[in-house]
């Protein structure tokens, strides 16, 4: 992959990509450029020079709330934060994501998702948002095409899924509940069967033998 200095950015500034990803209430653009070293056998589609092999900078649109402008950095750090804060939050278990020092945090706060973006330059408060379970949808969906595009060159790399812990994971009820229907059922089959063979069946009266009507001789 060639790099590009920052000067070297002008004079390709007409070979610039730019893919755009929008929901209801967020949209993510990405602007760079195609690795021009790129064989066409490097290209999944087959088109070299179509995929977004160089970032030189993205925006998030969150509506009227925020934009926000970031580097390569900053584009990781929030995918890293987004995907197992949801994936925890799916399993019934949210967790935080993040922590003071990380360019992206993410954690629930009241019913909502706290959103914090720290910005690298010095004395800059972080942006604080406060996003519900549709906004947060939105985002997740955004990163979501965004990683499945095939358009996209670049390497963000994800962290790996882990289980959950054992305290995080939801009380099951055990294998003796889940059976406890079946087992009454076969045992009341069972009971009503061996009743049958033990209780005598009430016996059939016999009808009273009648006497021989009487006979006549003639003369």
């Amino acid at each position: 992959m060639t790099n590009f200095s920052l000067s070297g950015i002008s004079s390709f500034s007409s070979a610039q990509l730019k893919l755009h990803f929008e929901e209801s209430s967020c949209r993510l653009d990405l602007t760079g450029l195609p690795d021009v070293s790129a064989s066409p056998s490097d290209a999944s589609d087959g088109a070299p020079g179509q995929r977004l092999s160089i970032l030189t900078g993205w925006e998030l649109n969150l509506g009227q709330r925020a934009a926000l402008q970031g580097k390569l950095e900053h584009l990781q750090a929030l995918v890293a934060a987004v995907q197992p804060y949801v994936r925890h939050l799916v399993s019934n278990h949210p967790c935080p994501q993040g922590d003071p020092s990380s360019p992206v945090s993410l954690e629930p706060r009241g019913k909502g998702h706290r959103l914090q973006l720290r910005s690298s330059q010095a004395n800059t408060e972080p942006l604080d948002l406060q996003l519900d379970d549709a906004e947060l949808a939105d985002l997740t969906q955004c990163l979501d095409q965004m990683l499945q595009d095939q358009r996209l060159g670049i390497s963000l790399p994800l962290p790996a899924p882990q289980p959950l812990r054992r305290r995080e994971q939801p009380r099951r009820k055990g294998a003796a509940t889940g059976w406890a229907a079946p087992a009454a059922a076969l045992g009341a089959l069972l009971i009503t069967a061996g009743l049958a063979s033990v209780i005598p069946l009430p016996e059939r009266k016999r009808p009273a033998a009648q006497p021989p009507a009487p006979t006549t001789s003639q003369r």
